[in-house]
């Protein structure tokens, strides 16, 4: 348990780094565009390849390969999981390749019939940006195979190198070479693509010192048949969850000029404490679980299940609530420069609150889908995504027009992933593998107790702050000391408590610490 909590350590540091300079690239986009309507186009526009990263990469392909990997790994060795690899990866880029001609043909389409400038932008960025699903998609799965031979470092900074290129690109070309907004959007976009192909060089490089060799194998095995027949369904429920994304912002593309926007920038910083906490317990604990599986163990399969869940609440809950509480102090810190002004900030805050309230549930989701394909499980996935899309588009259209607010999206989005949430778990209840939540319910309830502790305590600190003067008014200053102080009460009463998960981490942290002095 030491060494995958130290996995999870380093994929969480690897992963905050990439966050933070996801952060970066939005403040410097956002100063530079604001909540245009350029910029709204640019995030619609963005989330279609995105889609497809999810589909043929990351998501479906990578879970279904994973168990595959595993299995080949354990009973045939390196050698043969490198040959499945280079199968996979023949047909994925035959495949995406296709993909953008096609999309390229439709959105040159859209273009020239469209009239509402909204429309003519989207289509005239998607056309540039689009080209981004080869390179990235490919180093989806590569990733995935470093991920399972336990290198998780170089995976989780992939992003980095995306957020690199496009600051580098809109900075050097936008602020210094381009004459308008528009030639500035054209810097983003080529970093976009430029990103793309450093996010697949950098792993592949890491994984040939493994002793891989690419090469074109178009040949069709039975593993290779079994990871597609895996992939398909799985790439149903992907679908259903990156279109609520896709429908959402087109929806709020639609509703006003900077809704897009809004709800990308809200759900960017969801995605910060979600990256650092969550995907990284998800991504340490599924090849565990897939290794399990594998070797017939399933009561250590259930608990590696019950232990990620119980990590991701831990740490997602106090999470939610401290964005809900400091909401306008983060957004002002983060955003409000340039083009960003105070009337977008306020307009943003309650959205990013409601963003929040989700955090949990969403960290719940991931594991879940992990545990689900690591038994090759790729049905209820599905069905729980399609749910989960018709709960969000049907109550995205009610309450856009009931409450004529831009939150209403945002409010139809977690509902629908509160009862996919629900939905899987109770598939996976039933599969007899030692997965109850009974026996960490105690534990989620203390969890959210102490949180709620720990925010009585932020609404102190901010009251207090706030009849300073001036020291109190600045927002960076209120929201590092709310961070400490909330942090650290949070985790002493939780050391006070004796509570299992975060004394493994402790345990964790002093035998890194005390080997470290060691090799000194």
């Amino acid at each position: 348990m030491s060494k995958m909590l130290g996995q999870m350590g380093l994929v969480s540091a690897m992963t905050m780094l990439s966050r933070v300079f996801g952060l970066f690239r939005d403040v410097m986009i956002t100063a530079i565009f604001g909540t245009s309507l350029l910029n709204s186009a640019f995030t619609a526009a963005f989330a279609l390849p995105s889609l497809f990263r999810r589909l043929l990469g990351e998501g479906a392909l990578a879970a279904a390969l994973m168990p595959n990997l595993s299995e080949e790994m354990e009973f045939n060795g390196k050698e043969a999981v490198f040959k499945l690899l280079n199968k996979t990866l023949s047909w994925l880029l035959l495949i995406c390749v296709a993909l953008a001609l096609v999309a390229y043909g439709i959105f040159d389409w859209l273009e020239s019939v469209s009239t509402e400038d909204n429309r003519v932008i989207g289509a005239r960025l998607a056309k540039l940006v689009f080209p981004y699903i080869i390179p990235v998609c490919l180093a989806a799965i590569v990733s995935a195979v470093l991920n399972m031979l336990g290198r998780f470092g170089i995976p989780a900074m992939t992003a980095i190198w995306l957020n690199f290129s496009m600051m580098l690109f809109l900075g050097a070309g936008g602020w210094w070479l381009a004459e308008s907004q528009d030639e500035k959007m054209l810097f983003l976009c080529l970093g976009v693509l430029v990103g793309g192909l450093l996010q697949l060089i950098v792993p592949g490089i890491a994984l040939a010192r493994e002793g891989w060799k690419p090469s074109f194998d178009f040949s069709v095995s039975g593993r290779l048949r079994s990871v597609l027949l895996l992939t398909l369904p799985g790439i149903f429920g992907v679908a259903s969850y990156q279109l609520n994304v896709v429908v959402s912002r087109l929806l709020a593309l639609d509703f006003n000029d900077s809704g897009a926007t809004l709800i990308y920038l809200a759900n960017r910083l969801v995605e910060l404490p979600l990256g650092i906490f969550t995907m990284a317990i998800a991504t340490v604990v599924f090849p565990v679980m897939s290794r399990s599986i594998a070797r017939g163990d399933e009561s250590n399969y259930g608990e590696m299940y019950l232990k990620g869940i119980s990590l991701s609440m831990m740490l997602t809950i106090p999470a939610a609530l401290g964005i809900m509480i400091l909401a306008p102090e983060i957004i002002t810190t983060l955003f409000q420069r340039g083009a960003f002004e105070e009337s977008d900030t306020q307009a943003l805050v309650p959205i990013l609150m409601i963003c929040a309230a989700g955090m949990p549930f969403y960290g719940f989701v991931s594991i879940e889908t992990r545990a689900l394909y690591a038994i090759k499980d790729a049905k209820t996935p599905v069905r729980g995504s399609a749910i989960a899309l018709v709960v969000n588009i049907v109550l995205s259209i009610a309450l856009l027009k009931f409450l004529n607010r831009i939150e209403g999206l945002v409010i139809a989005s977690n509902t629908a992933i509160v009862v996919q949430a629900a939905y899987m778990h109770r598939v996976l209840a039933r599969q007899s593998l030692g997965i109850r939540l009974k026996a960490i319910a105690s534990a989620i309830a203390k969890y959210i107790v102490i949180g709620l502790f720990m925010l009585l305590a932020l609404v102190a600190v901010k009251t207090g702050l706030s009849r300073v003067g001036s020291f109190g008014e600045n927002s960076l200053i209120t929201l590092l000391i709310s961070v400490v102080v909330g942090t650290s009460l949070y985790l002493t009463i939780l050391k006070c408590l004796r509570m299992e998960e975060v004394n493994e981490v402790f345990d964790a942290l002093l035998k890194r610490g005390q080997g470290r002095k060691s090799e000194d």
